[in-house]
């Protein structure tokens, strides 16, 4: 059973912070970001958050349009840089053992979902170049299952075209968001029924996406 409704309050100040000063007026006003299907966000208690992914400035996009700290999973050598490890611990990020591969994450999702927090999985575990979901993983559904929350599928349209090879700065694209209606988690952790949510998540999200501006 989960313990608590909402992230530590130190952790809500720093992302409102962070969010307010620089996410925000990035977004809105350099990326002319749009986003769409805000009253589906739940205020209060924990949720797995899907999404699909483009761009290595998806995690603060997802969490600014969710307003709600989002954890991330990070790899555990980050967490040995003085300072850097403070600040990425107080804004969510959770470390993951390389070793330990999707098991090692699924436990450091559960935990944070445990303590409140909002968790962010990118449903390819990796950057695509369309920014669009083929080969979806079944670790969201699982941490879904494992920890009875529901999910929330959300669609980041032209993240992927913020970064080039060669330019010195991020571009100006136009970026939208759209946020899906919640999803019930799987009903066990069986591998079909695992599957049909997976499925469920990875085409709503697309439909979203090719919806584009």
């Amino acid at each position: 059973m989960l313990r608590r409704e909402r992230e530590p309050v130190i952790n809500l100040v720093l992302y409102n912070l962070f969010n307010g000063l620089v996410i925000i007026p990035t977004l809105h006003f350099y990326f002319r970001g749009r986003t769409y299907g805000s009253d589906n966000v739940p205020l209060t208690g924990a949720f797995v958050a899907v999404c699909n992914h483009g761009s290595y400035f998806d995690p603060p996009i997802l969490s600014s349009c969710l307003r709600r700290p989002v954890a991330y999973m990070a790899k555990e050598e980050l967490f040995d840089i003085p300072v850097f490890k403070q600040a990425i611990t107080l804004y969510g990020a959770y470390p993951v053992k390389r070793a330990t591969g999707d098991r090692g994450a699924i436990r450091a999702a559960l935990t944070a979902l445990e303590e409140g927090w909002v968790a962010g999985i990118f449903m390819t575990g990796t950057r695509t170049p369309d920014g669009r979901i083929s080969e979806p993983k079944l670790g969201a559904a699982m941490i879904a299952a494992k920890a009875q929350v529901p999910l929330l599928p959300v669609s980041l349209w032209g993240t992927e075209k913020i970064l080039r090879k060669g330019a010195p700065l991020p571009r100006p694209v136009p970026l939208t968001v759209r946020i899906g209606e919640i999803i019930a988690p799987p009903t066990s952790t069986k591998r079909e029924e695992l599957q049909r949510v997976t499925d469920k998540c990875a085409a709503v999200i697309n439909a979203m996406h090719d919806l584009g501006r």
